[in-house]
């Protein structure tokens, strides 16, 4: 994955496929997705936001972010070692 290979992420994991409901363009929609979940830090974030949105293949992909509440201090290192600039 691109975001990995330029050191924006530590990994990725990669769901998939799923199936999805949704609303586009005032219309309904089923489909199948791909979820994919980054391990990054706070200070790549807007940069890999930016990477995600012009390299997708939609014009609006879902990108968010959720915050770790907790996480081992060696994982911790290890993300910020692996993203660091």
């Amino acid at each position: 994955m691109s975001a990995t290979k330029r050191g924006l992420v530590a990994g990725c994991q990669i769901s998939g496929p799923i199936q999805t409901v949704f609303w586009h363009a005032g219309e309904f929609g089923e489909g199948e997705e791909w979820v994919v979940s980054f391990k990054t830090t706070a200070a790549r974030y807007d940069e890999l936001e930016a990477h995600l949105i012009e390299h997708h293949e939609w014009q609006n992909p879902e990108v968010t972010a959720v915050p770790i509440a907790r996480a081992s201090a060696a994982y911790v290192e290890w993300v910020e070692r692996v993203t660091a600039k």
